[in-house]
């Protein structure tokens, strides 16, 4: 990891903390980019027998990493190469996607928490070693925000609950129908998908504020 690198990483690890501490009301944001999350047995089958996901880096969710695997997901109209695969493997595959992606390949996907894959669009993804095509599972991911119980209770919110956030920033802008996600194991930080980055200029120093203004459950 080269020097400007590291200073930058640093840099930005001191201005959250500053921020979190002076304004304790404000989110992190994060931006979460189009990647997929894969059943073991899936997994196996676009990798190879008794394959093992290989760790890049940590995220910031306590437990969760980007590994080194890339997948290509396909539609009907085009292609997408290079999709990360998140891990630990999981108990269903989902690929998250932005509408923007959505139209290269062809599928009009839903909008919908992680998990909910109910009815979602269908997807073909390769790898290596082979490939598989599912009759569920790809979604635009609801923009939502990940908070301890702590959180939750400083912020006034409860888990399952929509909020409006906004967005400071060099482009400010609002919201709404953000998800609220509260666990143990969640990590403070509001993720966006490219999209709703690009709108609002969003970087790793973005920050968020909630707006109780009676947006429903």
């Amino acid at each position: 990891m080269d020097q400007q690198l590291i200073e930058s990483i640093v840099k930005e690890v001191v201005t959250r903390l500053h921020w979190e501490t002076h304004n304790p009301y404000n989110i992190p944001i994060a931006v979460s980019a189009r990647h997929c999350h894969l059943s073991k047995s899936d997994l196996e089958t676009l990798f190879g027998e008794g394959y093992e996901l290989t760790k890049k880096a940590d995220l910031s969710q306590p437990g969760q990493f980007a590994s080194n695997e890339t997948v290509t997901i396909v539609g009907p109209k085009g292609s997408i190469e290079k999709v990360r695969i998140l891990g630990p493997a999981r108990n269903m595959t989902q690929v998250e996607i932005s509408k923007t992606d959505s139209i290269k390949l062809g599928f009009i996907p839903p909008l919908r928490e992680s998990g909910d894959i109910e009815g979602s669009s269908p997807i073909t993804i390769e790898g290596p070693k082979g490939s598989l095509s599912i009759n569920k599972g790809l979604i635009i991911a609801q923009a939502h925000i990940h908070m301890e119980p702590k959180d939750a209770k400083r912020h006034g919110v409860e888990n399952g609950e929509y909020v409006k956030v906004e967005i400071q920033g060099e482009r400010p802008l609002s919201l709404g129908k953000v998800l609220i996600r509260v666990s143990p194991r969640y990590k403070l930080e509001m993720h966006v998908d490219t999209d709703e980055a690009n709108a609002g200029f969003i970087t790793g120093k973005t920050m968020g504020k909630i707006v109780k203004d009676g947006i429903g459950r």
